[in-house]
């Protein structure tokens, strides 16, 4: 199987490509080669470009060919993903678009963007999606100039309308690992509202989920939520982890009545996906080696 990594060389990237690199697939990355990571196997193809920056709106000829799987990483809005579509319909046999469950109402609800009650939990990938676009734009001197024009809504249906390219589209929950959100932050930081329920995922059962999904037959056409399959709450990581000293932090203005919580029925079901490190145990392991260094 011949298949293209759009932006794989950090984090959940590196560690799919390693997961689809271990199944047996070719996998070719491209990226903008400012980072090397230790996850990738070696005998990875690189294509090195500078049109690999945000957004990534251009491809090089070298990668104008037949594919049997497009994996994109970092399709962050609307422009990027009708690039890709342009660019590999007839070439590939399928596009795989990473997502956020961002792209639902509750996650409008939770930050106060979009008006109205609670919207009911476990989500379901057929849960109402946000109507009120862009939900970063304000923030790119914190996130990056990326955040103007971020929207995944606007993203998957770029990827869903497109005529003659199967897709699959993975509503992806809190990612974390040692390489990023390795402190926990988005656990420990919401310690002074411990009924809410955030769904996580480590980053080895994540990139779990996408190799199964860009390989699987049945992930054709089909939108898949990843993430854990216990739905604690805060309070509840909190209490199978060591304590913090000091006043909790202080978290966003955010209305905690809203769970974010992903029903992921579908893809063990469908896909026959599992974790493949346990979640409570990874978190715990995060912070035991927290503690040595």
């Amino acid at each position: 199987m011949q298949v293209l990594v759009i932006g794989g060389t950090r984090f959940i990237g590196a560690h799919a490509v390693r997961r689809l690199h271990d199944a047996g697939a070719h996998v070719t990355v491209f990226h903008r080669g400012a980072s090397h990571n230790p996850v990738l196997p070696r005998d990875v193809e690189h294509v090195r470009d500078a049109s690999a920056e945000y957004p990534v709106i251009a491809f090089p000829d070298r990668l104008r060919r037949d594919w049997d799987v497009v994996v994109h990483m970092t399709a962050m809005g609307e422009a990027d993903a009708q690039a890709a579509v342009a660019t590999f319909r007839g070439r590939a046999g399928r596009l795989v678009l990473v997502s956020s469950c961002d792209v639902y109402r509750a996650y409008g609800r939770l930050t106060k963007a979009e008006p109205g009650p609670p919207d009911p939990v476990p989500l379901t990938e057929d849960a109402p999606l946000r109507s009120v676009p862009y939900p970063y734009r304000g923030m790119e001197a914190e996130l990056g100039a990326f955040a103007r024009d971020y929207d995944k809504v606007l993203a998957e249906a770029a990827v869903r309308n497109a005529a003659g390219l199967d897709w699959t589209i993975l509503r992806l929950p809190k990612v974390y690992g040692r390489e990023d959100n390795g402190d926990l932050a988005t656990v420990y930081g919401f310690a002074a509202v411990p009924h809410w329920r955030w769904t996580h995922g480590h980053v080895a059962n994540v990139a779990a989920a996408i190799a199964r999904a860009a390989t699987h037959p049945k992930a054709r056409n089909a939108v898949f939520n990843v993430g854990e399959r216990e739905r604690p709450t805060m309070g509840e990581r909190l209490a199978r982890l060591p304590a913090r000293s000091g006043e909790p932090p202080v978290p966003p203005p955010f209305d905690f009545g809203q769970d974010l919580v992903l029903d992921t029925t579908r893809i063990r079901k469908a896909l026959g996906y599992a974790e493949i490190v346990d979640e409570a145990a990874a978190m715990a392991a995060l912070c035991a080696a927290a503690g040595r260094s």
